[in-house]
């Protein structure tokens, strides 16, 4: 068994990258430019950049030259996160005497304001937890669940049936309001509070109500992504044929004197402030029950949607069993059904199976980044994972027998059952009806007492629905959007179901023990993420890239509806005119659609004596912690 490394490029799981962009940059003219935005650099076809965005980029002094920065290493506690505030408020709260749990939901409260084109309280949770009291993982799935009056016949009467001859995902399925499942998230947050945290709303809130009252500037790649959807019609009710023009309560909330912001510029939700105080004051209750629900199910009955008080008052979350496969040694817990975090099992099960049989004697450490075959056996893997994901997941809970099934799709047997369907030269012609790209956000945290979370909360799409609840501050998510209207298909829309969902937190565990290394894993972005997650842990696993490297290293991203792959432009250049001849339908693309990371890891270091698992205990983990962000966002890492 290889054991892992600190070493920058040697076998371990580490890897990640810091800022997407510079943070002061020198202008044409002399001094420093108080416009925050004309210190970046557009990719437009004739745009005029400062010339820093001309010059070369400078190399690091030892290691891979190639990563952004370095692996942040911490004992006594850890967050990242996709936005350094975020990050901070969480890490406060461990410095206060709080455990991981705290610590990710203080985080995810102030991602609600400073990233609310991603995620929110009224989105989808999910997450997977270590505690360490009991060496025990505990998935949560807290995603939102359908009204009881939003029938397959209710949407077949309002106009909106199924297509056969139209393969997309929710063919059929509208945009707007009757895409708004009742959210999940605020009931998750409480709820792994309660369980395994150490303290109250009125704690881990209290940061992100701050800040939603006093403001926060707002960073370069933030900005980027700050725009708001079409998602409402010019009359009353918009059931029919929607949409025509944005929600003017999201343009009020949202915007600044109804323009979008830009980088520099403080942005203040007040009315948000308000709902994260009745949630430190009346718990997930005040957003269920009381006034906060009825603002929101008076917007949605406004624009169409049959929800009711009663289907806000009756949401639950539930905890679920993980997911489990291996790989070379690791064990990958992931998310179950409805998530498609099995997706990453079965991927990286293929991989082990089938690399050696496509290409005698290789490997993928054997074949590495530069050679065409490597690529290819990434993306065929991912191919026939994902005609399984797309054919098969959907709610258990109204689908029996899913977890069996599962378990055979993700298996070594099954994978191995593929591998004929792999040509070594020939790119497969393999699409199917899945989701596409989706806006997320991902955390990972850990204490001293060596509890670890892997955390991910979405609205899916950018700023969900697009619909804001007047007077509250939030924007209602969008993830009914996956469901489809075929009657034969386990994700058809029905009443109390849960639709398919992109989201995907993992853990990952040395030899499946829960007493050695542990990783937390993740990488956001709609489908991206099951085919992110494996890519991870070939780049970990299989390179022997730090936790840090990992996510610094190009990716590709491959779209199952159409069979398209976009490849960052470093590995385009070395390896896409060859894939392109293999019959990949593949062109050269930037970092926005791969994704963004966050993942740390824990080594134990058998000298030292076990942590103390007294709330009280001022004595470190045993051992330390390591942990890596995504470059391609605005992202931190920070410990102590």
């Amino acid at each position: 068994m290889t054991k892992f490394s600190t070493a920058s490029c040697v076998k371990s799981f580490v890897g990640l990258a810091m800022l997407a962009g510079s943070a002061l940059a020198i202008t044409a003219g002399p001094g420093l430019s108080a416009d925050l935005a004309s210190q970046n650099c557009s990719t437009k076809p004739g745009a005029k950049n400062p010339p820093f965005c001309a010059a070369p980029r400078g190399d690091r002094s030892q290691g891979w030259l190639g990563q952004s920065r370095p692996e942040v290493m911490a004992r006594n506690g850890i967050v990242a996160t996709s936005q350094p505030l975020a990050a901070q408020a969480g890490l406060d709260m461990m410095k206060r005497g709080g455990n991981a749990i705290d610590a990710a939901v203080a985080a995810a409260a102030v991602l609600n304001l400073v990233e609310p084109m991603n995620e929110g309280m009224a989105g989808d949770l999910f997450a997977i937890i270590y505690t360490a009291k009991d060496h025990k993982l505990h998935a949560l799935n807290a995603s939102g669940i359908t009204p009881g009056g939003q029938t397959l016949k209710f949407m077949n009467d309002h106009g909106y049936k199924w297509d056969p001859k139209n393969i997309n995902p929710g063919s059929g399925m509208p945009k707007g309001v009757l895409q708004v499942t009742v959210p999940g998230a605020a009931w998750g947050w409480q709820e792994v509070l309660d369980k395994y945290g150490t303290m109250k709303f009125k704690d881990v809130l209290a940061p992100a109500a701050e800040y939603a009252d006093k403001g926060f500037p707002i960073s370069e790649r933030i900005a980027y992504d700050w725009h708001l959807p079409i998602a409402v019609n010019d009359d009353v009710t918009q059931v029919e044929h929607c949409c025509t023009k944005m929600d003017q309560d999201s343009v009020k909330t949202w915007y600044i004197n109804g323009k979008q912001p830009v980088p520099g510029q403080i942005y203040r939700n007040p009315d948000l402030a308000k709902s994260f105080r009745i949630l430190m004051a009346k718990g997930r209750d005040g957003f269920y029950k009381g006034e906060v629900a009825q603002a929101a199910v008076a917007k949605m009955r406004k624009l169409g949607s049959p929800v009711t008080m009663q289907d806000f008052a009756d949401y639950k979350g539930e905890w679920v069993e993980p997911v489990t496969s291996d790989y070379h040694g690791y064990t990958l817990a992931e998310l179950p059904p409805p998530s498609n975090g099995f997706g990453a099992n079965e991927m990286l099960s293929i991989l082990a199976a089938c690399t050696g049989k496509v290409y005698p004697g290789q490997t993928l450490a054997s074949l590495g980044t530069k050679d065409p075959r490597y690529w290819h056996m990434l993306i065929e893997a991912k191919a026939l994972a994902y005609a399984d994901l797309n054919a098969y997941n959907g709610d258990p809970n109204q689908n029996k027998g899913m977890g069996e099934k599962v378990k055979m799709l993700t298996s070594a047997a099954h994978a191995n059952s593929l591998c004929n369907r792999i040509s070594p030269t020939k790119a497969m012609q393999l699409t199917s009806a899945g989701p596409g790209a989706g806006d997320t956000i991902v955390l990972t945290a850990a204490d001293r007492w060596g509890n670890v979370v892997s955390w991910v909360n979405s609205n899916f799409a950018s700023f969900g629905s697009g619909i804001t609840v007047p007077g509250y501050g939030f924007v209602l998510h969008n993830r009914g959007g996956l469901f489809t209207l075929d009657p034969n298909s386990p994700n058809v829309m029905a009443p109390h179901k849960r639709p398919y969902n992109t989201l995907e937190a993992a853990i990952v565990l040395q030899n499946g023990r829960t007493d050695g290394q542990i990783m937390a894993l993740t990488l956001m972005g709609g489908d991206m993420q099951a085919q992110g997650h494996a890519q991870m842990m070939v780049n970990m696993v299989d390179l022997g890239a730090n936790v840090q490297a990992a996510t610094d290293m190009a990716r590709f991203h491959h779209s199952q509806n159409n069979g398209k792959i976009q490849m960052e432009s470093e590995a385009f250049k070395l390896v896409g005119p060859q894939l392109k001849a293999m019959g990949h339908d593949i062109a050269s693309a930037n970092g926005g659609p791969m994704g963004g990371y966050q993942a740390l890891l824990f080594t134990p270091d058998p000298s030292l004596p076990k942590p103390s698992m007294a709330a009280n205990s001022k004595e470190p983990v045993n051992g330390f912690y390591r942990a890596g962000t995504d470059h391609r966002k605005d992202g931190m890492v920070t410990g102590w």
